[in-house]
C-alpha cells in the first residue's frame, strides 16, 4: 500500500500540469426560501445556481476537536443564536497539499484546519413547510483520498439530489495521523469508553450518521431510509460502518465504490521499539523524546510537527488506519467480521470495482509511461500497460466484489449487488490515448454517480469531450437512477422509473447471472453477465497472457498484483522467485 499512495501522490503532483489554478467561487446569496430549524438552532443555505436545488454548506454535525478534543471521541455542536449563514465553502481538514487541487505549492505543506467537522447537504428545492412532510431517502457520501486527503467541497451531487429527490449529505472527518493514533496515554487519559478509540476518523463518520438521524427531517430526510456511500477511502469506511458496532441502525443501505475491507491490528497500530516505524510509540516518541509521553504532550505538539515526525519515518504517509480496537471496530479483522451475519450490519449492499482500477496508478509511472512536451504521458509499451493494470485490477475486484459477495450471501446476508464499470471512451490528446492510458481507472465512475464530469482539471476537455458525450450521459443517467432507487428501496431493481435491465442479486450459488457491467451502449450497454473472480482463474490467465510472454513480464505482473493485496491463492508463475 505505500507504493501505491506513493503512485497516488504522483498522480495528483503530474495531473497539476494539466490543470489551472481554480479561481475561488463566489460566495453565493442566502435564500430565505432555504431556512430551516435543527437541532442546534436556525440556519439559511442558497439556491443551486444550475440545478434550483438548495444547498447547505458547513454545517457542523460535531464539536471542533480541537486543544483537549483533539485525539478524542466527536463531542457534540453547540447552539447558536440566530440565523446561521450555510452559504461559505466548508474549512478543509488537515492534510497534505496537492498540487492537483491548489496552486502548485509543494505537497509537503499541509493545508486545512483542525476544526473540520462539518459536511455539505444538497437537496430538492422545497418550502420549509414541504420538507416537514416529506420523507425522501438520504445518502451519505464519504469521500475517498487515501484517508489521508480530500474535502466535501470537492464533490457537488445536486444532480442527483434534485433529479431523482433525494437528500445527499457530504461529510469531512479526521484524516491521516489526525484520525487514527493510537497510543496507550491517550487511551488512559480517555473520558469515555470511545475516546479509547484510535478510530478518530472513523468515529467522526459515525457522528455524522448519528447527526442526520437527529436532523435530517427538516430538509425533508427519512431517518429510515439512510444510505452511506463513498469511493475508494470512502468505500473502505462504508466498509468500517458496515462492521462498526457503533453504527448498527443508523443506516440502512450502503454502496462501496472500489472499497477494501482490510484492517490494522491494534498492536500493529500501536507498535512499540521492535514496531512500525510509524505506529503510535514511535511517533510519540519522536515528537517527545519521551517512550511515555503524556496525553498533554502529544496534544501540544502542533500539526505541522506532527506531519513532520510521520514523513521523517514514512514519507507516503501510511500511517496506520482503520484499526482492530474492540470499540468503533471489531477486534479481529474486519475481512472475518463479513463471514457471519452477525458481523456486519445486515443491510442491503452494492459493492463494485473498475475494470481498470490500476491505471489511475500507473499512468505517470516512469518504467511505465513517458512524457511528451513534459506533460501528455504515453504508454511506453502498450499492451504491458494494459497486462499490468489487467490483474491488479482483477485482483482488487476479487477481494472487494467476487469474495465479500459470496460469503455473505452463503452467510444468509442481506441482498449483495455486484457491478463492474467498464466505461473507457476518454478522448485523445496530442497523440495520448486516455481510453486505453485512463480506460476505466479508479475513481473515473464518481463523475458518471454524480452526473458532473469534473475529474482531470483541464484534461477533462479530453477525457469527457463532444463524441463520447451522448453515451456516458445516457450511462450515468442509469447509474444515478440505480444508486438513487436503491437508496429509496434497498433495492436497485430496474432502477427508478422501472425501464432500465434487472439488477439481480448475487446469488446463492455462483450460477447465472452475478454482475452488473456499466457500460456505454458502444461497449456493450448496460448488463447483467455472469462472471465470477477467483484467485486460481487470475493465477492461470497471467502465466497464459501473450502480453507477459517474457518471463520477467510475468513476474511483474505478479510482483504488481500480490503487492497490493497479498498472496492468498495466486500462484506465482513458473520462475518467478
Amino acid at each position: 500500500m505505500v507504493k501505491r499512495r506513493w503512485m497516488l501522490s504522483l498522480v495528483a503532483a503530474m495531473l497539476a500540469a494539466c490543470a489551472t489554478a481554480p479561481e475561488p467561487p463566489p460566495v453565493p446569496a442566502a435564500d430565505a426560501a432555504t431556512e430551516r430549524s435543527i437541532a442546534n438552532g436556525r440556519l439559511v443555505g442558497f439556491t443551486h445556481p444550475d440545478t434550483k436545488g438548495h444547498v447547505w454548506r458547513a454545517v457542523p454535525y460535531a464539536a471542533p476537536p480541537v486543544g483537549d478534543l483533539r485525539w478524542r471521541a466527536p463531542r457534540p455542536a453547540s447552539d447558536w443564536q440566530g440565523v446561521r449563514e450555510a452559504v461559505t465553502e466548508t474549512p478543509w481538514c488537515v492534510q497534505p497539499r496537492s498540487t492537483l487541487e491548489t496552486d502548485g505549492v509543494s505537497t509537503a505543506e499541509i493545508a486545512g484546519q483542525e476544526d473540520c467537522l462539518y459536511l455539505d447537504i444538497y437537496a430538492p428545492a422545497l418550502a420549509p413547510d414541504k420538507a416537514a412532510q416529506s420523507d425522501l431517502p438520504v445518502m451519505l457520501w464519504i469521500h475517498g483520498g487515501s484517508n489521508t486527503w480530500g474535502r466535501a467541497a470537492q464533490y457537488d451531487p445536486s444532480l442527483l439530489a434534485t433529479r431523482h429527490n433525494v437528500i445527499v449529505a457530504v461529510m469531512q472527518y479526521r484524516l491521516g495521523p489526525l484520525g487514527w493514533f493510537a497510543h496507550d496515554s491517550l487511551a488512559a487519559g480517555a473520558q469515555t469508553r470511545d475516546d479509547r478509540s484510535p478510530n478518530f476518523g472513523t468515529l467522526d463518520q459515525i457522528a455524522a450518521l448519528n447527526w442526520i438521524k437527529s436532523n435530517i427531517d427538516a430538509f425533508g430526510g427519512d431517518t429510515r431510509r439512510v444510505t452511506v456511500f463513498g469511493e475508494s477511502a470512502g468505500g473502505h469506511n462504508t466498509v468500517a460502518m458496515l462492521a462498526s458496532p457503533l453504527a448498527r441502525g443508523l443506516f440502512h443501505r450502503a454502496i462501496i465504490q472500489s472499497g477494501s475491507f482490510r484492517s490494522t491490528s491494534m498492536a500493529e497500530a500501536k507498535g512499540g521499539p521492535d514496531g512500525r516505524k510509524d505506529a503510535g510509540w514511535a511517533i510519540g516518541k519522536a515528537l517527545t523524546g519521551q517512550e511515555t509521553p503524556s496525553a498533554a504532550a502529544l496534544r501540544a505538539v502542533s500539526a505541522e510537527q506532527l506531519y513532520a515526525a510521520y514523513r521523517a519515518v514514512s514519507p507516503e504517509l501510511e500511517n496506520p488506519r482503520i484499526i482492530e480496537d474492540g470499540i468503533a471496530l471489531p477486534a479481529g479483522p474486519m475481512s472475518d467480521a463479513f463471514r457471519t451475519v452477525t458481523g456486519f450490519a445486515s443491510v442491503p449492499i452494492i459493492t463494485g470495482t473498475n475494470k481498470d482500477e490500476a491505471k489511475l496508478f500507473q499512468i505517470f509511472d516512469p518504467k511505465l509511461t513517458r512524457m511528451i512536451a513534459g506533460r501528455i504521458p504515453r504508454a511506453r509499451d502498450a499492451d504491458l500497460y494494459d497486462a499490468y493494470s489487467d490483474y491488479q485490477s482483477r485482483l482488487w475486484r476479487l477481494r472487494a466484489v467476487d469474495i465479500p459477495a459470496a460469503t455473505m450471501t452463503a452467510a444468509g446476508h442481506a441482498p449483495v449487488y455486484a457491478y463492474r464499470f467498464d466505461w473507457d471512451e476518454g478522448g485523445k490528446a496530442y497523440g495520448s490515448d486516455f481510453s486505453r492510458l485512463i480506460g476505466a481507472a479508479h475513481a473515473v465512475e464518481i463523475p458518471f454517480v454524480f452526473g458532473r464530469f469534473v475529474f482531470l482539471g483541464r484534461a477533462d476537455q479530453w477525457m469527457f469531450n463532444a463524441s463520447n458525450e451522448a453515451g456516458r450521459v445516457a450511462l450515468s443517467d442509469a447509474m444515478m437512477s440505480y444508486w438513487a432507487h436503491f437508496a429509496a428501496t434497498g433495492a436497485p431493481a430496474r432502477g427508478a422509473d422501472g425501464t432500465l435491465p434487472e439488477w439481480s442479486a448475487w446469488p446463492a450459488k455462483a450460477e447465472g447471472n452475478t454482475l452488473m457491467v456499466f457500460d456505454s451502449a458502444a461497449g456493450g450497454g448496460v448488463r447483467m453477465i455472469a462472471d465470477v473472480e477467483s484467485a486460481a482463474r487470475v493465477s492461470t490467465d497471467l502465466a497464459a497472457d501473450p502480453r507477459l510472454a517474457e518471463a520477467s513480464a510475468a513476474c511483474t505482473a505478479f510482483k504488481r498484483a500480490t503487492g497490493w493485496f497479498g498472496m492468498d491463492g495466486m500462484r506465482a508463475p513458473a520462475g518467478c522467485s
